[in-house]
């Protein structure tokens, strides 16, 4: 359980931060970076959510959560030591990835299928679906960039390239299930 009593505590002004497992690394290391964008995303999410309700909030909600549990995989390295750990670390799992996955399908079988690229907008829910997307293949890249010089977990770079096309299929059904999506007009404008 997390007990927050006291808000600052003077130990970053350092320019260093404590990751999960105690260490303290630069706040501008991979991780810390990785880590701090899945927080940006979380607090895109939230004001997305100011424009949802029903089912769709609801799903959003989840994701949030989901958001804390990958900041809190993302902030404790050292997988290979999680079986000797006396509390374990909290890691995304398949199953977090597989309701994803449910999700999307659910929701494309209301959608026509694309003949053009769209562009961010129509409702207001949309718009920021798709802020949500891009925040979330950031998320994603600079994952993948700490994975490339410390171990990660694998299921969390999946979650978030699943992420993305959630948010990319719910701004479709945002805008009256892909109807008013704006689309692409390739050299519209020459």
């Amino acid at each position: 359980m997390v007990v927050l009593s006291k808000i600052y505590t003077k130990t970053g002004d350092g320019g260093e931060t404590a990751l999960g497992d105690g260490s303290r690394v630069a706040k501008h290391s991979a991780r810390v970076t990785a880590y701090g964008t899945v927080d940006e995303l979380n607090a895109v999410l939230g004001m997305a959510r100011q424009h949802a309700t029903g089912d769709v909030d609801a799903q959003l909600a989840a994701i949030q959560n989901d958001l804390f549990d990958l900041g809190a995989d993302l902030c404790t390295p050292g997988m290979e030591k999680d079986g000797d750990r006396e509390y374990p670390a909290l890691r995304i799992i398949a199953a977090q990835v597989d309701r994803l996955e449910r999700e999307i399908d659910a929701m494309n079988t209301r959608l026509t299928p694309l003949r053009s690229f769209i562009l961010p907008g129509g409702s207001a829910l949309s718009a920021h679906m798709h802020m949500c997307r891009t925040v979330a293949r950031r998320a994603e890249r600079l994952s993948v960039e700490l994975g490339t010089v410390e171990s990660i977990n694998p299921e969390g770079v999946k979650y978030l390239n699943r992420l993305s096309d959630w948010f990319f299929v719910a701004g479709r059904i945002a805008n009256n299930d892909g109807k008013d999506d704006v689309l692409w007009v390739p050299g519209a404008n020459r």
